[in-house]
């Protein structure tokens, strides 16, 4: 199988690596003339056989829709084109739409696996018809984890689906990340009774109950730098741990966890709460409390 793939970043370039690896032929398109293959988008198009399939691995927003607006012009009734990154699961509906004019097929494919997919496999989830699904399994076995298929691939559901269950996905790591953070520094705190923190993380990799590849990423961390010398507390993020806390208050559904874990990245970027700030001064007012004065 030959398919193109547009946007050659760390992940995009490394699921070229692995497509390539397991026997599918990668065209590759990218701003970068240092690791494309082509120089145009329409370049890419000329070079790929006929039903094309072009695989989307480019930031969401206004570079993704950039990106199929131009394939728009250049793909052909029949053709197929994958957004893999991490789009809003709403732009799908619009893509979808937008491309069915033309008789150009769409689907979504949510991708976890990060800089280490290209040695692991990538866990996949796709949103589509199920004609498309088949007519491309191998690209998705060539990218999934070796083992059971079920296991790192599945079919959500229809256009939409696979970006949806991947922004879920993407919520629950905000929180799993948060309470092994929390964990940690309360571990690094209590030192007096403490005396291995990393050693500590280390012995929960295996029989306990919170062991998982997050864990084992956080060991290797801490082994790197066991105090976070070298990094700054500030933490960004994606926009998926947003999207994922509207869709429960949209549909009622409490997500308080989830909900907290963004709520702590957002404290991270502020050098000194305003908020803080507010409830010193009214602790000072209703009881006479102290409050730290400005140096």
């Amino acid at each position: 199988m030959h398919i193109g793939l547009v946007g050659l970043g760390k992940m995009g370039n490394n699921m070229r690596a692995r497509l390539e690896k397991n026997g599918v032929e990668v065209t590759g398109y990218d701003t970068n003339p240092a690791v494309s293959d082509v120089a145009t988008l329409a370049d890419l198009v000329k070079a790929l056989p006929a039903p094309r399939t072009v695989w989307i691995m480019v930031p969401a927003g206004k570079i993704t829709d950039a990106v199929v607006n131009d394939l728009e012009g250049l793909l052909e009734k029949g053709d197929l084109i994958i957004d893999g990154g991490n789009s809003k699961f709403t732009d799908d509906f619009r893509h979808s739409e937008q491309l069915a004019a033309k008789g150009i097929d769409y689907m979504d494919a949510g991708v976890s696996g990060g800089v280490w997919g290209l040695e692991n496999g990538y866990g996949l989830m796709v949103g589509g018809s199920e004609a498309q699904v088949e007519r491309v399994m191998p690209v998705f076995d060539a990218l999934r984890p070796e083992g059971p298929r079920e296991e790192g691939f599945v079919h959500v559901g229809e256009v939409g689906a696979g970006h949806y269950a991947k922004m879920v996905h993407n919520g629950i790591e905000y929180a799993l990340m948060q309470a092994y953070a929390e964990g940690y520094e309360l571990l690094d705190t209590r030192k007096d009774i403490i005396k291995d923190v990393t050693g500590t993380f280390k012995a929960w990799q295996r029989g306990t109950v919170v062991r998982s590849w997050l864990l084992e990423l956080l060991v290797r961390a801490l082994e790197a730098d066991p105090e976070f010398q070298n990094i700054e507390g500030y933490v960004q993020d994606s926009g998926e741990g947003r999207w994922t806390v509207e869709e429960g208050i949209n549909n009622a559904v409490p997500l308080p966890t989830i909900s907290a874990s963004i709520f702590a990245r957002f404290v991270s970027r502020q050098e000194d709460s305003p908020a803080m700030k507010a409830v010193a001064a009214l602790r000072n007012q209703f009881g006479g409390h102290a409050v730290k004065a400005v140096d």
